[in-house]
């Protein structure tokens, strides 16, 4: 007999292409279980319910970690269907940041405090993932195909948790697809070049309304940006202005 925790874990990483065989190995069980747990798997239970579909739909409890996990689902972010009903919320985390990777299980776990949070090892990174039948009702923007290939709008209560909370919104899409990087360059300082080095803050995104959500987010928070020519499909937006900077890393600062 395995506990709920072997078996969400080991569907986990079935789901993410996984063979029957190279699980059976990591977890150590069957394949024969495997194959019966993808047919039959128990509901899960929770005793927090949903804010979202319990009688009057209300916001989250907690509209910081909110906002921070709606980045980085925007970001890095999917949301897929495994059975009865019930969803998979998986964000990839690069091992680079292990705080960051900390931050967004948090986050996860705040949201859905009856649910576990699991953290799957893959080759450069780890998928945070959590199991519920509500992960829809927090992220109406899940549908089929890529993010960029459709419609990616907030529904008007998302947006009031960005407004109320923008701050955690930048950092969760900069903590996705951003980063802090020391540009440099060479001035003359009497009559002598010299190196001259200064933090920039990049963004990148295929979804032109993604970006959009995060420069809008932007201009209400007094941040200046602007995009880079590129020859590729994706958008950078740049954060390079002194003043801007620093109300960056006041907020959100580099990854961790």
């Amino acid at each position: 007999m395995y506990d709920m925790g072997t078996r969400k874990r080991a569907l986990a990483l079935v789901a993410q292409g996984r063979s029957l065989n190279s699980v059976s190995k990591e977890i150590g069980v069957s394949r024969a279980a495997l194959r019966s747990w993808q047919t039959r798997i128990e509901p899960l239970k929770s005793s927090s319910g949903c804010p979202r579909c319990n009688g009057a739909s209300g916001k989250p409890e907690n509209q910081s970690s909110y906002a921070y996990l709606l980045g980085l689902y925007l970001g890095d972010g999917c949301l897929s269907y495994l059975h009865r009903g019930v969803y998979f919320l998986r964000i990839a985390c690069a091992d680079a940041w292990p705080g960051l990777i900390d931050a967004c299980a948090e986050a996860m776990q705040v949201l859905r405090p009856d649910n576990k949070v699991f953290r799957v090892q893959r080759q450069g990174c780890q998928n945070v993932t959590c199991y519920s039948k509500h992960w829809p009702c927090f992220f109406p923007q899940h549908g089929p195909g890529k993010k960029h290939t459709r419609t990616i709008a907030l529904e008007a209560w998302q947006q009031e948790i960005v407004d109320a909370h923008p701050w955690g919104f930048i950092r969760g899409l900069i903590h996705s697809d951003g980063c802090r990087v020391i540009n440099w360059t060479t001035r003359l300082v009497g009559g002598e070049r010299k190196r001259y080095e200064y933090p920039r803050y990049f963004f990148t995104n295929t979804s032109t309304d993604i970006i959009r959500l995060f420069t809008d987010t932007l201009d209400r928070l007094g941040v200046e940006w602007k995009t880079l020519h590129q020859s590729r499909a994706a958008v950078t937006v740049s954060i390079a202005r002194k003043a801007s900077v620093a109300l960056m890393d006041a907020h959100v600062g580099a990854k961790y």
